[in-house]
């Protein structure tokens, strides 16, 4: 099925504007979700707001909002005030500033959106896609849509471009705030530890080569009860850290390692030879090498 588009904007910079097509690049509609049910006699549950002081279910046209400022302290808005606070939708993403790539932190990044050429928009929407690429850099600039304002980037791939939500600077707790222990690293255990990473490393991400095991057994086992069937539960791991040696626990992961790139390798031919997936957007960040796939 062709994708759809969820909403038109302008991406200007300079004196240029490019009318673009903006598309969901995620979609939430792959995970699996439950109803809350009443369990004596199955039928769906509907949520309703208890008054903590006078114990009654309060309808929705006597409710107000308030933000708390104190312990139990609360200063009152109308649907009225909180909407002329709303940023007003402008349908354009104005870009501020261009910067490297490599400059933006992963942890900064939220939700991604494809965008496509709108009519008229052909031309400059290859003339910022190409430059971008080959100056390495990516645009950021402002958009404002259901009434917030939204830092954006847009970044070149393939040969389309990807706008991606950022967090701001608040939203994004820093690593300072989390002990890390000074620790000495031994010569011989990190070139053991690069040995690894060499054995295991791979030229690019590939996402196909990772699946969702949970969410499959989660599908299996519905569809097992809706076909009148007992599922089997699995026994709980036991717990407890396993106290190991750091030197005997590289070289034995080196030493097992032929056995498991060997089995991965017919795995991924047979791989290339399927229909391939839709392209998703790739963060431009250097590739992480991919962990072993075990076999399911």
């Amino acid at each position: 099925m062709a994708a759809r588009s969820i909403a038109s904007l302008t991406v200007s910079f300079g004196l240029v504007s490019i009318p673009v097509k903006l598309y969901s690049a995620t979609e939430s509609a792959k995970s699996v979700s439950f109803n809350l049910l009443h369990k004596a006699c199955g039928s769906r549950l509907k949520q309703q707001y208890l008054c903590v002081k006078e114990e009654v279910v309060v309808p929705r046209e006597e409710m107000v909002k308030g933000y708390e400022f104190a312990k139990d302290q609360y200063v009152l808005f109308t649907s009225e005030e909180l909407k002329a606070l709303e940023e007003t939708g402008t349908h354009l993403a104005e870009i501020t500033e261009f910067v490297p790539i490599e400059s933006i932190d992963p942890v900064y990044f939220d939700k991604a959106y494809y965008l496509a050429p709108d009519k008229g928009g052909a031309k400059p929407y290859a003339l910022l896609s190409k430059a971008l690429r080959e100056t390495q850099r990516c645009a950021l600039g402002r958009w404002a849509a259901r009434g917030k304002q939204y830092i954006v980037m847009i970044r070149p791939v393939e040969e389309g471009l990807v706008m991606q939500q950022l967090l701001y600077a608040g939203e994004v707790r820093s690593i300072a705030e989390i002990e890390i222990p000074a620790t000495e690293v031994k010569d011989a255990e990190l070139k053991l530890a690069k040995q690894l990473i060499e054995a295991q490393a791979a030229e690019a991400f590939d996402p196909a080569a990772y699946a969702d095991e949970v969410a499959k057994r989660i599908e299996a086992a519905i569809q097992k009860k809706i076909e009148g069937q007992e599922i089997s539960m699995a026994e709980e791991p036991e717990g407890g850290a396993q106290v190991i040696d750091l030197m005997e626990a590289l070289r034995a992961s080196l030493e097992r390692k032929p056995a498991a790139k060997a089995a991965r390798e017919p795995a991924s031919a047979a791989a290339e030879g399927a229909r391939k997936p839709p392209k998703r957007a790739q963060a431009n960040e250097p590739a992480a090498p991919p962990a072993r796939r075990k076999k399911a």
